[in-house]
C-alpha cells in the first residue's frame, strides 16, 4: 500500500465516522421503542441509508487517490471519533447521542475538506462539501425532534 498523504488519511477519519454513524443509526432503527416509535424507526432508516451510500463513495474517491480503505470494523474503529452506543437507551437519547454523532462527524469532514481544499483537490472537496449538507440537516432533524 502507498503511503497514505493527507487528503487520503483525512478521507479514511471521515469513512471511518461515517461507518460508525451508520452502524448506530442502523442499530437505534431496531431498538427505538415509546410513543415516537414510528416517526424516530422512519427517520433514522433514511439517514442511515443516506449515509450507506455515502461510505461507498467515500471509500472510491480513497481508491481513486491511490489509498486503501481500512476493510473491517476493527481497522475502521482505529480511526473513528465516534463511540458505540453502550446499554440500551431510551428514545430521546438515541437522538441525543446521534445528534452528537453528526456533529462528530462534520468535525471530521471539515479538517478533510481543509486538507482537500489545501491541496487542490477539486473532486475531494465536492464530495466533502456534500457530506457536510447531509449531516447538517440529519443534524437539524434529530436536534428539532428532541423533546427538551
Amino acid at each position: 500500500m502507498a503511503k497514505p498523504d493527507a487528503v487520503t488519511e483525512a478521507l479514511t477519519r471521515v469513512l471511518a465516522d461515517s461507518y460508525a454513524l451508520y452502524f448506530k443509526t442502523h442499530a437505534f432503527h431496531w431498538n427505538v421503542t415509546g410513543p415516537t416509535f414510528f416517526s424516530l424507526h422512519e427517520m433514522f432508516a433514511a439517514q442511515y441509508n443516506e449515509v450507506w451510500t455515502a461510505l461507498d463513495e467515500i471509500a472510491e474517491r480513497i481508491r481513486a487517490l491511490g489509498g486503501t480503505p481500512p476493510s473491517g470494523p476493527s481497522a475502521l474503529g482505529r480511526y473513528a471519533t465516534i463511540a458505540e452506543a453502550e446499554g440500551n437507551l431510551e428514545a430521546n437519547a438515541m437522538v441525543r447521542e446521534l445528534y452528537a454523532g453528526n456533529q462528530a462527524a462534520l468535525k471530521t469532514i471539515k479538517a478533510a475538506l481543509a486538507a482537500a481544499q489545501k491541496a487542490g483537490d477539486e473532486a475531494t472537496a465536492d464530495l466533502l462539501i456534500t457530506r457536510t449538507e447531509a449531516h447538517d440537516k440529519h443534524a437539524w432533524m434529530l436536534k428539532s425532534t428532541l423533546a427538551d
